[in-house]
């Protein structure tokens, strides 16, 4: 690579920096936004971090910054291979943002930011009517933005095609309603076995009260036993649970206590430890090289579900923290054995909350936000119809009907920001459940799990998981860990071999 193209790659890799000094102060920001800040002190925040989003992106504006990526693109061939994958990725911003002023990213922050505001209070009242206008400000930005893509070859040209790629980079609408299809094709029938059977499983002491002291003693517990280090990380308490990578060596994750559910802390803290586990041992490398958020969320959803659910709720890891369960909830587990606490984590029945579903109809609450947010941005359903057309969906496929916003449309926070995320955490499980297959053939995984060994379990997914996600598109990846195309095959076994033996079912 000759002096010019050098010179042009240093310029590159300075403006990144400073535009990553702009999103780092700005992920402060959101964090408190959404831990510490007083309700009456979230709009003036939220003013702060679009003006903040607004300067970075100003940088990654300037001329002679994006003079440089596209010239560097031009000789990618003769780049390195990481800085291969930042110029690549700096050429996609470039085209999809150059007919975006800094006036017009400054006015899609403040909607993205005012509607984080109203869902939350628009939640806590359990009235739509509060979200409605906003939520349609953020349908209206988000179409514009995709409207005015300036796409590469072989890029998409359909918007919720487009709103999906800056999450699940290379899956279309297409893909993933087949896969969602065939799911929908295995699992309604098997729901229907699974709540015929006459297995009891009881879950009564999932609802003994316990202290907002003792949820933290468990997380503080599962997150030394996962092995997130608490010297490069942080854990605070939230509406709805996140993880926040600040830095390489700040990542923060969070959780929520309720006093009748301690379960939902517990896997909230392993599903948030699973993205930060990702963050934390991600190649030191590529964070120097601004490629990070080039993973997609099906990737990284793909981690946190593994640990939450694969590990989580697997016979092995009941047995490790059971004695833990027993000490710090005495109260709860005084008359409860460990088959009793592992067959009550995965108890499977229709419900209405998301992120408190087991991992069979888990399924179905993905599917129907995706087929809402796909009808919606296709202009098939208004706004003011996704109360209704959600309880619609709940009652087809679960046979439940939420009673409220709350517990209905307003349970989650993602449509504040935009659309096109929901289908990540069904890809997640179908892709954990891919190398899941390839991690038993290497290691035994339960007797790690059991034995507490996260290093061993770690390990594997920082060298096999990690290590490409930055640098390939989700299919390359897929294939690149397990050796097969991407499929939904495994993801549907594991789950029919789980269930059939816990409730009874013969296969």
């Amino acid at each position: 690579m000759n002096q010019e193209m050098n010179e042009k790659l240093e310029l590159v890799k300075k403006t990144c920096k400073r535009a990553d000094q702009y999103r780092h102060a700005g992920a402060l920001i959101m964090f408190d936004l959404e831990t510490l800040c007083p309700r009456e002190g979230k709009g003036e925040q939220g003013e702060l971090l679009a003006l903040l989003e607004t300067e970075e992106f100003k940088i990654k504006q300037d001329k002679t910054f994006t003079e440089a990526v596209e010239l560097l693109y031009q000789h990618l061939e003769e780049l390195l291979p990481l800085d291969q994958v930042l110029i690549s990725a700096l050429m996609r911003e470039v085209k999809h943002t150059r007919q975006i002023t800094t006036e017009m990213a400054n006015a899609f922050s403040m909607v993205y930011n005012r509607a984080y505001i109203d869902w939350e209070r628009a939640k806590q009242e359990s009235d739509f009517s509060i979200f409605k206008d906003t939520l349609q400000q953020v349908l209206d930005v988000s179409r514009k933005k995709v409207e005015l893509w300036e796409a590469l070859p072989g890029e998409p040209t359909d918007s919720y095609d487009r709103m999906l790629d800056d999450y699940e980079r290379g899956m279309t609408a297409a893909q993933l309603k087949e896969s969602f299809d065939v799911c929908k094709a295995r699992l309604l029938p098997f729901l229907k076995e699974l709540m015929q059977s006459p297995k009891k499983i009881r879950t009564d002491f999932m609802h003994r009260p316990v202290s907002d002291e003792q949820q933290r003693r468990l997380a503080e517990a599962l997150l030394k036993t996962l092995g997130f280090d608490l010297t490069r990380g942080a854990y605070a308490l939230t509406e709805h649970p996140f993880t926040e990578t600040i830095t390489r060596n700040d990542v923060r994750l969070t959780t929520h206590f309720h006093e009748d559910n301690f379960i939902s802390s517990l896997y909230s803290v392993m599903h948030e430890c699973g993205h930060a586990l990702f963050a934390q041992l991600d190649a030191e490398e590529h964070y120097d090289h601004f490629i990070t958020e080039e993973r997609t969320c099906g990737m990284d959803e793909s981690v946190s579900r593994f640990y939450e659910n694969r590990i989580g709720r697997s016979r092995e890891f009941i047995h490790l923290i059971y004695p833990t369960v027993c000490e710090i909830f005495p109260e709860v587990m005084g008359d409860v054995s460990e088959n009793e606490l592992y067959e009550a984590v995965n108890y499977c029945t229709p419900s209405l909350i998301r992120t408190e579903a087991d991992e069979l109809t888990y399924t179905f609450h993905i599917i129907i936000r995706f087929e809402i947010e796909m009808a919606l941005v296709a202009g098939e359903i208004s706004v003011s119809d996704i109360p209704a057309i959600w309880n619609q969906k709940y009652q087809e496929y679960l046979g439940i009907t939420p009673q409220n916003d709350r517990e209905g449309c307003l349970q989650d926070v993602h449509w504040s920001s935009g659309f096109g995320y929901f289908p990540s955490y069904l890809l997640g499980n179908m892709f954990n459940s891919m190398y899941a297959v390839k991690m038993n053939e290497e290691i035994n995984v339960g007797k790690c799990i059991e034995s507490g060994d996260f290093t061993t379990i770690n390990r594997w997914m920082q060298e096999h998981v990690f290590r490409k996600a930055d640098i390939l598109s989700p299919l390359e990846w897929i294939r690149d860990i397990t050796g097969r195309a991407f499929t939904p095959e495994d993801f549907l076994n594991y789950l029919e071999e789980k269930y059939s033996k816990i409730y009874g079912l013969k296969r």
